[in-house]
């Protein structure tokens, strides 16, 4: 061919880059079908299975040798290699048949905590959905700025757990409304001179420019 007038570095250097980026699908793709064996060996999730990975969540509708399947809660389709399944924290929402919700609740400081406990315990006695077993779980988090902050976790079967956790704070608000119990805004008090005394506000209706 050389005598025929060919250059064949030209054929030859093509040859090398397409040898190259040929090495490196095999690679990936090898480690993706490890990985996928891996992942069928293991079994952490199946068909069906609500799973989150980092910052999507939604049902596995196919498990291959080279990637996973989702969709998502608003029909998106995903498609994730399985060496980042590997390689990346996944949680299996449905794996288990019972879910806790964690309710995160802010009172006024002025109100009495042992009252609000209370409160909240009977509400979830009333809910059909919320489990005896385990117990709700009352836990006060700390002091913030603007609110004693409350974490009220109760149980539900997987099936109703977003039922329970949206019936649980409609009912909460509502409570707390009829027992005049403050949810507390964020907001900020200003001080002058002592701790304990607030700046005085006077109204001055003379509208007349000040410098």
């Amino acid at each position: 061919m050389k005598e025929l007038g060919f250059d064949l570095s030209v054929v030859l250097g093509a040859a090398g880059i397409f040898s190259v980026a040929i090495g490196f699908a095999s690679q990936t793709s090898a480690s993706n079908l490890i990985s996928g064996l891996f992942l069928m060996m293991e079994r952490p999730f199946s068909i069906g299975d609500v799973i989150r990975v980092d910052s999507t969540t939604g049902e596995v509708i196919s498990i291959d040798l080279l990637s996973v399947k989702i969709r998502t809660f608003d029909n998106l389709f995903v498609r994730i290699p399985n060496e980042s399944m590997i390689k990346t924290q996944v949680t299996t929402l449905t794996k288990f048949p019972i879910r806790r919700a964690d309710l995160q609740i802010g009172i006024a400081y002025k109100e009495d905590i042992e009252t609000v406990k209370e409160i909240l315990m009977a509400i979830a006695t009333k809910n059909t959905l919320c489990l005896d077993e385990p117990s709700p779980l009352f836990i006060l988090l700390g002091f913030g700025s603007s609110s004693v902050d409350i974490q009220f976790s109760v149980w539900a079967k997987r099936e109703n757990f977003l039922t329970l956790k949206n019936t649980m704070y409609q009912e909460i608000k509502k409570t707390f409304d009829q027992q005049d119990i403050e949810i507390p805004f964020p907001h900020i008090s200003l001080y002058s001179g002592e701790a304990s005394k607030p700046i005085s506000v006077v109204m001055d209706n003379d509208k007349a420019p000040r410098p």
